[in-house]
């Protein structure tokens, strides 16, 4: 039976296994590795931790008291539609249908059906009712009553004709971005590059262009994201990397490469895997401005908080994040500034066809 306050204590419960039990599965990894070859112990150790720490106590309070839980579980049908490209990407949606007492039909993406299953089943452990709510979906999903879907531009024309007359949340391609002022600490540099490598930088958090102020020496960058050197021996980065590194050689391309990652000076937001865009600039007003106008593109801006070009960058509407956190999102921080808690406790409680 759904209870809102027994749900919440539950995912309390779930948080401190995802800090402290849940990275020993050795066997679950091994399944989720063998399935997704851009998946590794650490990546999962990561999105396991980042998850863990946004279940604490005080996170669930904080987050939970700007909603209204139902006071029943809904009869309505919510389908997710969900992403592969990092691992347990799609949890939150699972989080936020459960809660909202409606019934949850999801759809795994095949580069990552092994963590969501697992994580729901432990769940299901703590509150018995949430094995009732969620069901997983091999083929397609009919009769919801609405749906949230992730997906790339050719999945978004998709999703259009397929759920584009119900209720929807649909997400397409996007990508994050820092922007620089020169008095960054080495530590808040060497924060900046978990925000560009974690995940080989697949994630539409991970930073693929920075913008620099002009006279900015770029090999204080080089200097604190050393530790990240280990990407160059993953086959599938290393690939990545001596490709566009014979690509931009035969095109004479400038660029600057340091053996694990390749640095070219580009007005692009997203670069591609194993290389880094970067863009010098005078006025940081002139960036918040670009960004403002390609903010369907972005998903967050690093930058250093409190600071000038932080103010700047948010009186745009740009959402931002201190260096080291945009890999680890809080309960709130919503994927593409879309509140999917209120989204699904505005649907009607019954459905459609009632």
């Amino acid at each position: 039976m759904y209870n809102g306050n027994k749900l919440l204590s539950s995912l309390v419960q779930l948080g401190a296994w995802l800090r402290e039990e849940a990275s020993l599965d050795m066997d679950v990894k091994r399944l989720a590795l063998a399935q997704n070859g851009w998946f590794t112990p650490e990546s999962i150790d990561l999105a396991l931790s980042s998850h863990g720490q946004a279940l604490s106590e005080s996170g669930m309070a904080d987050w939970a008291s700007s909603y209204a839980l139902p006071e029943e579980a809904s009869p309505a049908k919510v389908g997710l539609i969900l992403a592969g490209n990092l691992p347990l990407v799609g949890w939150h949606d699972i989080l936020c249908a459960v809660l909202s007492g409606r019934q949850v039909h999801v759809k795994l993406s095949k580069d990552d059906a092994v963590l969501p299953k697992w994580l729901v089943a432990k769940w299901a452990e703590l509150d018995p009712y949430v094995a009732e709510a969620v069901t997983f979906h091999d083929g397609l999903m009919q009769g919801m009553d609405a749906v949230i879907a992730t997906g790339g531009a050719n999945a978004g024309r998709y999703f259009q004709a397929y759920f584009g007359h119900l209720p929807h949340v649909f997400r397409g391609p996007r990508t994050s971005v820092a922007v620089l002022n020169g008095q960054e600490t080495d530590e808040e540099l060497r924060l900046l590059g978990d925000d560009i490598f974690a995940h080989f930088g697949m994630g539409c958090r991970s930073v693929t262009k920075v913008w620099l102020p002009e006279g900015f020496d770029l090999d204080r960058c080089f200097a604190q994201w050393l530790p990240w050197g280990h990407l160059a021996q993953h086959g599938k980065y290393a690939n990545n990397y001596d490709y566009h590194k014979a690509v931009w050689l035969l095109n004479e391309e400038d660029m600057i490469e340091n053996g694990f990652v390749l640095v070219k000076a580009d007005e692009g937001l997203t670069s591609p895997i194993g290389t880094l865009f970067v863009e010098r600039y005078r006025d940081v007003k002139e960036v918040a401005t670009l960004l403002s106008d390609r903010a369907e593109e972005v998903q967050v801006v690093t930058v250093s908080e409190s600071s000038p070009e932080s103010e700047a960058l948010a009186a745009c509407g740009l959402r931002t994040a201190g260096f080291g956190c945009n890999q680890c999102p809080s309960l709130s921080d919503y994927a593409d500034g879309v509140d999917t808690m209120a989204f699904l406790l505005s649907l009607s409680t019954q459905p459609a066809e009632a």
